[in-house]
């Protein structure tokens, strides 16, 4: 059976319970840190948070005849371009952490990559949450 696509305001939604659990997971550090557990859990549900949001992004876009865009990149400065986000530089931030926290690359970035979520990211979804959610709203 086929599933009906998702609309804006459930992706919404699915975003919003992710970033409520990003929320928790952040506060779990102590003064010391994270165990090694502790911050795979934490880097994992940002880049689910992420992922939501930037779902939340396409399918505002699709609703308003926009798109598709060719990556995260592309949507984030469109988002930006319509005031759907309000720092395009920390936006794209988060995909350079992301990108060189990949295995792939030899770069011991994960405290950085830790320390810019708890400290930077967060706050930057929380307000695209709000902002996204008042746009939703009109």
């Amino acid at each position: 059976m086929k599933t009906l696509p998702q609309t804006c305001e459930e992706c919404l939604e699915k975003f919003s319970n992710a970033l409520e659990e990003l929320v928790i997971f952040a506060s779990r550090g102590d003064k010391s840190g994270y165990t090694e557990t502790q911050s795979r859990d934490l880097i994992r549900n940002f880049e689910i948070t992420h992922e939501l949001a930037l779902k939340v992004i396409a399918k505002f876009f699709e609703k308003h005849k926009k798109g598709p865009f060719s990556g995260s990149r592309d949507a984030t400065v469109e988002a930006f371009h319509a005031e759907l986000i309000d720092d395009g530089k920390g936006w794209l931030d988060m995909i350079i952490d992301r990108i060189q926290y990949n295995p792939v690359y030899n770069i011991d970035s994960q405290a950085t990559f830790l320390s810019n979520i708890r400290k930077k990211y967060i706050r930057l979804l929380e307000r695209f949450e709000r902002t996204m959610t008042k746009k939703l709203e009109e």
